[in-house]
């Protein structure tokens, strides 16, 4: 054994080092609809405002206090109800992951003994049970149905058995691309509130949602007090910028915001989110249109033997196929890139995510997938 393996086996945890790292496919040269992302680009002369903008910042300096114009430009966006705070982390994946830095705690003896537990339902988001699996805490997904919608006597009865720290309510869920109900929801909020545990509302598509669960926190706050909501610019069309951020009651984000590195928010990143703001009606125009493709390329799909889909509220579609490694191996063969997620869990058997792109991108995604078939 040399020295790298003799270290790997004596000095690092043997968790982390049994577990798989977050894989990013290789893109090159392919039409890319396997990662949600916003298909637009900025056009020329945005591009030339942005370059200049971009151009005169003092990369030298650390990031100065510019970064709470951004926090006050994203609060008023999303209209932040009264009372709340919002922090900011590097993409949504940092604050998942310093929330879980939050709860991990020592065996809590108010539970018998027992580690943290941070519950989601599954199949979803993959950082939800990576994130707890890095701090040492348990982690506990409930499979949704058959469906994919909530299974809420099983939700409620894995909340009373293990007491979760934290609950993630994708709203919509990613993989599966639909908004769970509302009752049901509102059911698990009340249940975790009874047992003193946040509740984590992940908004991270909500630029193509038909709802957002904002609208509730507002017309009864006295019922939100451990609600925190959580969205990311990635989806508004800044995937490469990595802005994510966090509202919720002053007192809980500021115990969370402690855990926030120093200058987590790079000033490259801040001004082109400030700039987008600014320009928020190009991308709320975007927006509009990949809903307009989606509706037309769930007609589509709707037309294609042997596969099904399920109802979207966000930029992908979840489709089963016959054989879903043949049918993405097919379509990689003719350089469309979606993502298989028929290995992620049990319930998503032989299902491809695909993401809606432009107008082009999705008659070659379409004809792609009608080859393969």
């Amino acid at each position: 054994m040399n020295t790298s393996q003799t270290l790997i086996a004596t000095r690092l945890r043997q968790d982390i080092v049994s577990m798989h790292g977050y894989a990013i496919q290789d893109s090159t040269g392919m039409v890319k609809l396997d990662a949600m992302e916003n298909p637009h680009r900025l056009g020329a002369a945005l591009q030339a405002e942005l370059g200049q903008r971009l151009g005169a910042l003092a990369l030298n300096r650390y990031p100065d206090s510019r970064v709470n114009d951004l926090r006050k430009a994203l609060a008023a966006y999303a209209e932040m109800p009264e009372g709340f705070e919002i922090m900011l982390g590097n993409g949504s994946d940092e604050l998942i992951s310093l929330l879980a830095m939050a709860v991990d705690l020592p065996p809590d003896q108010n539970l018998g003994g027992k580690t943290p537990v941070i519950l989601a339902p599954e199949p979803g988001f993959v950082m939800y049970g990576m994130s707890a699996r890095f701090q040492g805490l348990h982690y506990v997904g409930v499979p949704l149905t058959a469906d994919f919608e909530l299974d809420e006597a099983a939700m409620l009865a894995a909340i009373a058995t293990h007491q979760p720290a934290i609950i993630y309510i994708a709203y919509p869920n990613n993989p599966t691309a639909n908004l769970w109900n509302d009752d049901t929801i509102a059911r698990i909020i009340a249940l975790q509130a009874a047992q003193n545990g946040l509740v984590v509302m992940d908004e991270a598509y909500q630029p193509f949602a038909s709802r957002s669960w904002i609208d509730k926190i507002r017309q009864s706050p006295e019922k939100h007090p451990h609600v925190l909501l959580m969205r990311t610019m990635s989806k508004f069309g800044l995937a490469g910028v990595r802005i994510g951020y966090m509202m919720g009651p002053k007192a809980l984000i500021d115990e969370v915001d402690k855990l926030r590195p120093p200058y987590n928010i790079s000033v490259l990143n801040y001004e082109c989110a400030l700039f987008a703001i600014e320009h928020q009606e190009v991308f709320r125009l975007q927006a509009l249109e990949i809903q307009e493709q989606r509706a037309i390329v769930i007609k589509a799909l709707s037309g294609l033997p042997g596969l099904r889909h399920w109802p979207s509220d966000a930029n992908m579609i979840l489709a089963r196929v016959p054989d879903a490694q043949k049918t993405f191996d097919g379509m990689k063969a003719q350089s469309v890139l979606v993502k298989n997620v028929s290995k992620l869990h049990p319930l998503l058997a032989n299902c491809l995510r695909l993401t809606v792109g432009t107008p082009a991108e999705n008659r070659q995604m379409l004809q792609a997938l009608h080859n393969s078939l």
